[in-house]
């Protein structure tokens, strides 16, 4: 949750802090400092929370139950059969006989699409974007 907040924000949110830092603290090594152990603290809570949502899938994924390592990609996969459906075969359906069937797509299943998605896109720049940073 953190860490897609963070990464929504595209970093305004820490810049925000950092330009309050260097208008309320004087002396710039102290901001510098300051800035310094922020930025480590927030790569810290990104970082745990990428290591427990990764648990959780790791777990998933060692379970004996089919349902619990699968219901993932199962999601998804029924995500994209209805898109399919909805802007592949049902336009060309239509373009040939009179009947078909468009399924609605609810808000909630586009941001769910999207977190499931993106969730594991973000998380896993944000892991590699925080390991290069620690390294240097």
């Amino acid at each position: 949750m953190i860490a897609t907040l963070i990464a929504s924000l595209g970093g305004k949110l820490l810049d925000g802090i950092f330009n309050t830092v260097d208008e309320v603290v004087e002396d710039k090594d102290l901001a510098n400092k300051l800035k310094q152990v922020l930025k480590e603290r927030v790569l810290d809570l990104l970082k745990t929370e990428i290591e427990a949502a990764r648990d959780i899938i790791v777990a998933e994924i060692g379970s004996d139950s089919y349902l619990a390592k699968n219901w993932r990609p199962i999601t998804m996969l029924v995500f994209v059969t209805i898109i399919a459906n909805n802007y592949i075969i049902y336009p060309y359906l239509q373009l040939f006989f009179d009947t078909g069937a468009m399924l609605d797509i609810p808000p909630d299943m586009w941001a769910l699409l999207k977190i499931g998605l993106g969730g594991y896109v973000v998380g896993r720049s944000v892991e590699k974007g925080i390991q290069v940073w620690k390294d240097k």
